[in-house]
């Protein structure tokens, strides 16, 4: 995936938001714990900026894709979160990590991109079945296989999985997803994205198994 905090878009909105403002030295901005980070961002400063998405960007592109099922559509929705966490950075409050601000973020943007396909009546994606090698890299994150037979059989594991999830809730898909690939708590979930513990916890339920009767029944096929 080309760096965000490369891309066009967001470099622009920076160069013109910031203008003049003092810039700190990157030995600085890359030594900054998430706290000064945030006070860095708050001022203005680009380079703090870019190295929020670059800690990031990864997880952000991640979880896109595995929400979306479009690796295209990914790309673009992660520089439109980016955006967005430079645009209310002002309001981020701390009561939770900036990760698990951003993650509602993801979220958010996702499902609403989702609604506008519905009322488009999208059927033009690239789905992740189609990645290349270099994308599904970029995507996996697990560590490198013990061999190339345990890497096809990993990657068609995969691809089964995320077949199966883009025929679930979208809701249910989203707590699946934050468990079982980001490995967050059902609390960290529920502070993510406002929901009740029990909320959560049944929708976690209900997404695992809807998706075992989705993989059962491809299994069948």
């Amino acid at each position: 995936m080309a760096s965000v905090s490369k891309s066009s878009g967001i470099s622009a909105e920076v160069a013109v938001a910031t203008g003049e403002m003092l810039l700190r030295s990157d030995a600085l901005v890359a030594d900054a714990p998430e706290s000064g980070l945030i006070e860095l961002c708050r001022q203005g400063d680009p380079r703090a900026f870019a190295r929020l998405v670059a800690l990031h960007e990864r997880m952000v592109f991640n979880l896109s894709a595995r929400l979306l099922g479009d690796a295209e559509e990914a790309k673009d929705l992660s520089q439109e979160v980016f955006l967005q966490v430079y645009r209310t950075i002002q309001r981020f409050e701390g009561r939770s990590s900036l990760k698990t601000w951003i993650y509602r973020i993801v979220v958010n943007q996702c499902h609403n991109r989702q609604r506008w396909w519905r009322r488009r009546k999208k059927d033009q994606s690239r789905p992740l079945e189609d990645l290349t090698a270099h994308e599904e890299e970029a995507l996996s994150t697990k560590g490198a296989s013990s061999g190339p037979f345990e890497d096809l059989a990993r990657r068609e594991q995969a691809r089964r999985v995320q077949a199966g999830l883009a025929e679930i809730s979208f809701d249910q898909r989203a707590i699946l997803v934050l468990r079982e690939v980001e490995g967050m708590s059902c609390e960290e979930i529920g502070t993510a994205l406002h929901l009740p513990i029990g909320t959560v916890k049944s929708r976690l339920a209900r997404g695992r198994e809807a998706l075992r009767q989705v993989l059962v029944g491809k299994k069948e096929v």
